[in-house]
């Protein structure tokens, strides 16, 4: 299978907004398990940012567009760095491609981007893709990962994308709120807007409301999309064989 899987900030960093290392390494392993297996695995990782503002500490008076700018650039190479460390402990090589909104908007950008991805499976490296913080300004920038890893995850007709958060996935009212259940499975045509919150993560840029619509558009291209909490161990093992966990599913409309 061809599995395009994004990791969001909340599954990456801790509370104080630090990488959670452990939680890295249990990720990487699994991907590197799956590919193993023979699988192809492309990871869409959050994170930067968030590196970024545990390593250093700007001046209040720093602009918003200039923060994230720099704080993207100083965390996206404490990331890859953190990736290439993990990934070289099961044998394996990574290689960093970052996007703006513009490079996948550009048929001729895609195709390049669509076969550098392709070369990286055919030599064995897994890719591990963001967005270009660092030159993505509003107007150029995704809604946020979910956005990017849905485009990505059709660029390379992947098999299955998987969107792993802080929770187990979508439910029917506020996560947080008695009574709240988690939706299992949502099959074509469904339309569940109506039980999503708009609230934020504390570390992301998006927020369910994103996720749902992009899992929905993507299940509608006819590949098979999972929300799941990326802070269960085993999850990607899991949603690969089929197994019977906490998730999302949407079922995927048949292919063209």
């Amino acid at each position: 299978m061809r599995i395009v899987v994004k990791i969001g900030s909340n599954v990456l960093a801790r509370a104080n907004g630090r990488l959670s290392i452990a939680r890295m390494a249990e990720l990487a392993d699994e991907v590197a398990e799956l590919c193993d297996q023979g699988h192809q695995v492309l990871i869409v990782s959050s994170g930067a940012v968030a590196a970024g503002r545990a390593q250093v500490a700007l001046p209040k008076t720093v602009d918003r567009v200039a923060r994230r700018q720099v704080l993207s650039a100083v965390g996206q190479a404490i990331l890859i760095d953190t990736y290439r460390t993990l990934f070289a402990a099961d044998g394996m090589d990574v290689g960093q491609i970052l996007l703006t909104k513009n490079d996948l908007g550009s048929a001729e950008h895609a195709a390049n981007i669509r076969q550098c991805i392709l070369a990286f499976f055919a030599y064995g490296i897994v890719p591990v893709v963001n967005e270009n913080d660092t030159v993505s300004v509003e107007g150029l920038m995704f809604t946020d990962n979910d956005e990017l890893a849905g485009l990505l995850a059709e660029l390379v007709q992947a098999d299955h994308l998987v969107i792993l958060s802080s929770i187990d996935g979508l439910y029917d009212g506020d996560p947080a709120a008695p009574g709240a259940t988690l939706v299992r499975e949502v099959r074509p045509g469904e339309d569940l807007s109506a039980c999503v919150s708009k609230q934020l993560t504390s570390h992301g840029r998006g927020g369910m409301q994103t996720k749902l619509r992009v899992a929905t558009a993507v299940a509608a291209k006819g590949i098979a999309t999972t929300i799941a909490s990326g802070l269960r161990h085993g999850v990607l093992a899991a949603i690969v064989a089929g197994a019977d966990i906490p998730c999302t599913h949407f079922v995927p409309a048949p292919r063209a």
